[in-house]
């Protein structure tokens, strides 16, 4: 039997396995085969081949943070309802309908709210960078914080920790009356 297209079946992984049959005496077209690779290259051709179905590349960036992906989300929505009205006042003045007025103007308003939007986007992924550390400049605000945080915590823990050795000393070493 020769078969010369390739059959397909889906494995039971994520894999599609490719078998090809050919019969050892036929040549592929184009190229040569001596009498040694001839048992050799059926023997290949008969192996299953493994494809992956698809191939993941590694992201190129890092997740946005949660605040910052929820602001950039509701800037999208907006912009795109204010899209949508623009058209419908631009339809509806085209049309001459009485619904031209109060869109175009409610497009104005959502214009403002759509800047207001964005900005938002800006300013929380400002906020977030600085709050978190992400900016690794010398000045940076959240690298201060941290500093004096971590100053704060070590002169209390030295504080707990002379209290306690005062604590333990209290009794021993000394008379029963001053």
């Amino acid at each position: 039997m020769t078969v010369t297209a390739e059959q397909r079946e889906v494995s039971r992984g994520s894999a599609a396995v490719h078998r090809v049959r050919r019969e050892p005496g036929v040549r592929d077209r184009d190229i040569p085969v001596g009498d040694g690779e001839r048992a050799e290259r059926a023997e290949r051709d008969e192996r299953p081949y493994y494809r992956p179905l698809w191939v993941e590349d590694p992201a190129p960036r890092r997740r946005m943070p949660d605040p910052v992906r929820t602001a950039a989300v509701r800037a999208v929505l907006i912009v795109s309802v204010t899209l949508i009205q623009a058209m419908v006042a631009f339809l509806c003045t085209l049309a001459g309908a009485w619904l031209a007025f109060p869109m175009v103007i409610s497009s104005v308003v959502s214009v403002v709210v759509a800047t207001w939007a964005a900005l938002d986007v800006w300013v929380t992924r400002q906020v977030w960078n600085q709050r978190h550390g992400v900016v690794s400049t010398p000045a940076s605000t959240a690298r201060s914080l941290r500093r004096e945080r971590r100053a704060a915590r070590r002169q209390a823990r030295s504080a707990e920790r002379a209290q306690a050795r005062i604590r333990r000393r209290a009794g021993a070493g000394q008379l029963s009356h001053p």
